[in-house]
């Protein structure tokens, strides 16, 4: 099993990485990618703690997050198309 420490390093690595793409780009691609990236850092800590506690609820609301996620980058490259065509 992967220590805690491991996981949450690299959550911290791509919740950094996430906010640079954020705050420094501005293409509207690179930041919806960069939002992804933040999202997934997030739910990575809801998993890894809920492995570490013996959980499942964080797990079904990293299903969830996902899902959410989804719809977002949907909504989102779906406003990106209609306002470059």
């Amino acid at each position: 099993m992967i220590p805690l420490e491991y996981e949450l390093i690299l959550s911290a690595l791509l919740l950094a990485i996430g906010l640079y793409g954020i705050l420094a780009r501005k293409n509207g691609i690179i930041v919806l990618m960069s939002i992804e990236i933040v999202l997934n850092a997030a739910v990575l800590n809801f998993v890894a703690f809920s492995a570490y506690k013996g959980d499942p609820a964080g797990g079904v609301f990293a299903l969830l997050a996902i899902a959410v996620a989804a719809a977002e980058a949907a909504v989102g490259l779906a406003v990106f198309l209609s306002i470059y065509q």
